[in-house]
């Protein structure tokens, strides 16, 4: 490069500290060398490859090159009167200038010569620039390509006839609105020698966010090129002439023995060299928990915080998501992450080891926290385990453990009777109260058999149901006894009426309900009734103002329920209704 080139681009660009160091002492080479991508605590800070001529030893494509039909100024079987492409991003000296050279051209022929150079991999380019051996051409255009010469967006053009050529005014005011535009500059010719010559294009001179390139994205696209390419369009005719003839008088040509593209390898700023990968592409040594060619996206897991370019007040490093060891995949989502003030935006997958949430961070369903175990152990959710009979549910409390239990069932998997209950033989109600002691009167041995069975009228095994005994009776109902309490000398029993086949009484009706039995009449077991099973009731009722309910008595039949009745009873019904029960 030129020296006066050099200390002008500098100028504009500093070279960042990834140069080359100082050398070592036979001490110092024994230590590491520290990652530029991490300060000296660890940190992680901005990070970025050398400034290169990226151009240096890659080849170019030329549309035209002297000697392919060998002439008398060139012959590429001669190594001495050769100029190929490949002098153009060769190691050029004072002592050692090589030139290639184009075709000859008559001064009125088409004269469109394109030398296109690939990168390999995006650059940030800071400058393109050309050492002509000739001089140099009356109009040139540089271009660039983002997708390996797929598409071709203008750099810059350099014309005395910007507007006629190239469609450009050949002075423009650069603004943040067109910052991002190719400019024609004035051919300027009178400055120029007539051999030789120098085009320098600085791709941010004069743009207004070159001063915050970080925080200008237009700029950051502008500079960034995998390919470039420089179309001659005209050639100067003044003291370019070749010694070789044509029909049309004499021929010119274009030669140029250098072409630089100065820059960084693109990375982003996480990443502080580029390297070959196996298939022998260059691509970013990535840092800071990044991948991709240009470190351009995060690396699996790392997605709490979206990706971003670090810059020189932070590194943007890309952040592990917070999956306490249940999880190996994540994904990111910005609600959340604005809803966190910007902190964290990863939402775990698949929650392994029986946990749930955006961070696998409570147990699942069925499972509960096992509290003397932190939350990143395989082993910190635990079964709920709750009794298939005794649970209402299968879901227990996520911080105790407790299962949803039953009436009348207790423990954490509500595996047992509580206190006061004894277990019944229904899936449906487990475990039901134990009925309370009835004081009977106290008989002697031989007087007990003799006053109930006195007592109690009719006959304990009189459970004969015809239409005699249904007339009698006030109320003929089908209950489920669920519980009974003592109410001084009465037991109230809550049923539930399940069918009403005769009721004098409007009180009485379907559902839960009270039956009312004397102690005296309990204790000859006239009627006999236990808990959780089904009887028919046949009685009288008492009059109004009395207790709520049924009211069950010795002369009253409590008959435990057969299904066979239904039939029997809807027939007695039948001829209740017919009149048959107040025939004398």
């Amino acid at each position: 490069m030129p020296p006066l080139l050099q200390l002008f681009l500098l100028s504009i660009f500093p070279v960042l500290p990834c140069s080359a160091p100082a050398p070592f002492s036979a001490q110092q080479q024994q230590q590491p060398v520290p990652d530029p991508c991490y300060d000296e605590n660890g940190l992680p800070r901005r990070c970025v490859p050398e400034f290169v001529n990226a151009a240096f030893g890659k080849e170019v494509q030329a549309s035209s090159t002297c000697g392919r039909s060998a002439t008398r100024q060139c012959d590429a079987s001669d190594p001495k009167r050769a100029h190929p492409a490949s002098y153009l991003t060769d190691l050029n000296t004072a002592g050692n200038m090589t030139c290639w050279r184009s075709e000859s051209f008559a001064r009125h022929s088409p004269q469109n010569v394109s030398l296109t150079l690939s990168l390999g991999k995006k650059f940030e380019v800071t400058y393109v620039s050309l050492q002509f051996c000739s001089p140099r051409p009356e109009s040139v255009a540089i271009f660039k390509s983002m997708d390996y010469g797929k598409n071709w967006v203008p750099y810059q053009y350099y014309s005395s006839q910007c507007r006629r050529l190239y469609g450009k005014p050949s002075r423009t005011s650069v603004t943040k609105q067109n910052e991002q535009e190719a400019m024609c500059t004035d051919g300027q010719t009178d400055l120029y020698p007539l051999t030789g010559g120098l085009i320098a294009f600085s791709t941010l001179d004069g743009r207004p966010s070159a001063a915050d390139f970080d925080n200008s994205p237009v700029l950051q696209d502008w500079v960034t090129a995998t390919d470039i390419r420089v179309v001659f369009s005209r050639l100067n005719l003044q003291g370019n002439r070749d010694s070789e003839m044509t029909e049309d008088g004499p021929a010119y040509s274009y030669s140029v023995g250098e072409f630089q593209v100065g820059g960084r390898c693109k990375c982003n700023g996480h990443g502080s060299r580029c390297i070959k990968d196996k298939e022998g592409r260059l691509m970013c040594d990535c840092k800071h928990n990044t991948e991709g060619p240009e470190c351009d996206r995060c690396k699996p897991f790392h997605y709490d915080r979206p990706w971003q370019r670090a810059n020189a007040r932070e590194a943007n490093e890309c952040m592990a998501c917070m999956c306490n060891l249940h999880a190996r995949r994540c994904r990111f989502n910005m609600e959340l992450y604005k809803l966190s003030g910007r902190k964290s935006g990863g939402v775990c997958l698949n929650c392994r080891h029986n946990t749930a949430g955006r961070h696998c961070h409570y147990c699942k369903e069925g499972y509960y926290r096992d509290v003397s175990r932190a939350i990143s152990d395989r082993r910190a959710c635990k079964a709920c385990d709750c009794h298939p009979v005794g649970a209402a549910g299968k879901t227990c409390n996520q911080t105790t453990g407790q299962c949803p239990c039953k009436d009348g069932v207790t423990g954490l998997t509500c595996n047992r009777c509580a206190k006061g209950y004894q277990q019944s033989r229904s899936p449906i109600a487990p475990c039901i109260k134990i009925p309370v002691v009835v004081p009977t009167p106290v008989f002697t041995s031989t007087e007990e058999p003799a006053y109930c069975e006195q007592y109690c009228k009719p006959p304990k095994g009189n459970y004969k149901i015809n239409l005699k005994k249904y007339c009698k009776k006030d109320f003929v109902v089908q209950v489920n006894v669920l519980e009974m309490e003592m109410v001084g000398s009465w037991a109230k029993f809550t049923v539930n009426v399940h069918s009403v086949y005769k009721c004098r009484d409007d009180r009485v009706k379907r559902g839960e309900n009270l039956l009312w039995i004397h102690i005296k009449d309990l204790s000859c077991k006239c009627p006999k009734i236990q808990l959780s099973r089904r009887y028919l009731v046949m009685g009288t009722s008492e009059g109004p103002g009395e207790r709520p309910g049924l009211t069950a008595d010795k002369n009253s039949m409590v008959i435990q329920w057969r299904d066979a009745w239904t039939r029997r009873l809807r027939k007695l019904q039948r001829k209740e209704k017919k009149g048959k029960c107040l025939k004398p």
